[in-house]
């Protein structure tokens, strides 16, 4: 895919390239430090690059760019609501540099996947935040979007994953 006209911010848009992946995977550990998880990063670039550009993509990245340097990325895929029988888009995970925060940066990754997820015909951009993270929930609040606070996440992986797909192997 090409480059994305520039944002009116002095950001440009792009889809990432497998030559991206060192970038990409510098972003992840990033975020992961700003979350104090950086301790569950286990990507490396091997598995980063067939995940997100080999024979079968799970996801897609946008990068932005100031002054030609990266500045923030946004990992997304696509997820399908029943309910609307349409599908939408699933942010990951999007982070802009320290140094790159209030600049936009984040306004036009989210403001790119939007057009997106209209172009594509979806019924909705979804994403989850830390309860902690004030600063990118009053972003969030302040571009229209609305916490689903009657939802829970729920997450499986690790030992709890391997042992239910264990006892159900085989079956159906």
């Amino acid at each position: 895919m090409t480059d994305l006209p520039s944002t009116g911010t002095g950001t440009c848009l792009r889809f990432a390239k497998p030559a991206d992946t060192p970038t990409i995977l510098a972003f992840i550990r990033e975020l992961a430090d700003y979350e104090d998880l950086a301790h569950e990063v286990v990507a490396d670039e091997a598995r980063l690059r067939e995940t997100l550009f080999g024979a079968r993509p799970y996801a897609e990245v946008l990068l932005a760019e100031r002054d030609g340097r990266p500045a923030g990325f946004a990992l997304f895929f696509h997820n399908y609501s029943t309910f609307l029988a349409r599908p939408g888009i699933y942010l990951e995970d999007l982070y802009v540099r320290p140094a790159q925060r209030g600049a936009g940066v984040g306004a036009a990754l989210l403001g790119r996947l939007a057009a997106l997820a209209v172009e594509r015909g979806c019924g909705r951009l979804e994403w989850s935040v830390l309860d902690w993270n004030t600063p990118a929930i009053g972003f969030y609040e302040g571009l229209g979007a609305r916490a689903q606070d009657e939802w829970r996440g729920f997450r499986l992986c690790g030992e709890a994953l391997e042992r239910l797909a264990k006892r159900h192997q085989g079956a159906g």
